[in-house]
């Protein structure tokens, strides 16, 4: 189902194909704005913010005169290289994707002060350099959501979350997570592991597995491609997982109550459409929060587009559509108002969202 959702568009642009066949920048042809992108660990078909950044793209490229290529680096080794198969060509804007990518996009960003970059996923601080846009989001936030929904839901009283790589921004997610649950049940019981991956879906399934043998019946994931085996495992053992970054709610139909969304493609989009303007600035940290709509949980009551989408291109059909919303009418419809009260008090500052992301250790719980 991955594979058909994912792969039912095509990488835009000119491209070539080194010896090897691997998909090499080629050189701008005219002057429409040239954009490349260079995708985090996972790749397209990852389902989560891979996916929601070349979505962006297309997006922009429906709007705008624009060309766009990907690369997809086999290895984070591989960042620098791709990053400069771009600048080299003079692409007039290049984008990163993922916190692991950073270091490599700050680099080539220096090398190439007259070239515009754009990065998801790293607050650079002051250092930033002049010729980059960072795109950050508000995980935790979003994820104090989904930890209070898992709260709400749960009939155990204990529940689960599975990391990707153990690193600052992943523990983000946990920290909401933790947080919005224990703001409901203080009592609740939260277990949590790391897949030491964002691409090891068996690990993640292992993961769950052994949370649902604890006793979990709610699982969130912020683990990438490795949280397709967590919604394997829900779906397999008749529990309930929370998606993230992009809507997964039609991946396991019934058994994904809601996705912690990262609008990755706004933010993409709108990148794009500041250097066709004129505005883009540089040198700029930029996050997206909740109060402007840069995290936010699925719809709880109603059908979302890619779930309607998800249908138009077979990978689920009319019957798996009844059965999300059956789920969500059931399960997650009741707790709309709770979870609207809840997010409007973060956006008021009468709720504290402590981010564990600078945290030197996650806090025991």
């Amino acid at each position: 189902m991955v594979t058909l959702l994912s792969f039912a568009v095509v990488a835009c642009g000119p491209a070539d194909e080194d010896e090897n066949g691997e998909e090499e920048a080629t050189e701008p042809e005219d002057e429409t704005l040239q954009v490349g992108i260079v995708l985090s660990t996972g790749g397209l078909g990852d389902q989560s913010f891979n996916d929601a950044a070349y979505r962006g793209l297309e997006w922009a490229e429906e709007d705008f005169d624009i060309e766009f290529t990907h690369i997809e680096p086999e290895d984070v080794a591989e960042d620098a290289q791709s990053l400069r198969q771009f600048a080299e060509r003079g692409y007039d804007l290049i984008f990163g994707v993922g916190f692991q990518m950073a270091d490599s996009l700050e680099t080539v960003a220096q090398e190439y002060p007259d070239i515009k970059f754009g990065h998801v996923d790293e607050d650079f601080g002051e250092d930033i350099p002049d010729n980059v846009e960072s795109l950050n989001f508000a995980e935790h936030e979003g994820s104090f959501l989904a930890g209070a929904l898992a709260a709400k839901v749960s009939e155990s009283g204990t529940i689960g979350y599975v990391g990707g790589e153990d690193f600052g921004l992943i523990h983000r997610f946990e920290g909401g997570f933790v947080q919005g649950a224990q703001y409901i049940d203080e009592d609740i019981e939260i277990i949590s592991d790391y897949a030491a991956s964002f691409e090891d879906s068996g690990r993640g399934r292992e993961i769950a597995l052994s949370f649902i043998d604890r006793g979990a019946d709610v699982i969130y994931h912020a683990a990438g491609g490795s949280g397709m085996g967590v919604i394997e495992a829900a779906e397999e053992s008749g529990i309930y997982a929370i998606g993230v970054d992009s809507n997964q709610n039609w991946v396991a139909p019934g058994h994904v109550i809601t996705s912690m969304l990262k609008q990755v493609d706004n933010a993409v989009y709108e990148t794009v459409e500041r250097v066709i303007d004129g505005t883009y600035e540089g040198g700029l940290n930029r996050e997206f929060g909740l109060e402007d709509d840069g995290v936010s949980l699925s719809s709880l009551t109603e059908i979302d587009v890619e779930e309607e989408e998800a249908v138009e291109l077979e990978s689920i059909d009319e019957e798996d559509l009844e059965v999300i919303k059956e789920m969500k009418k059931e399960i997650t419809a009741p707790h709309k108002e709770r979870i609207e009260e809840l997010e409007q008090k973060i956006i008021d500052e009468e709720i504290e969202v402590e981010d564990w992301m600078f945290l030197d250790e996650r806090p025991d719980y």
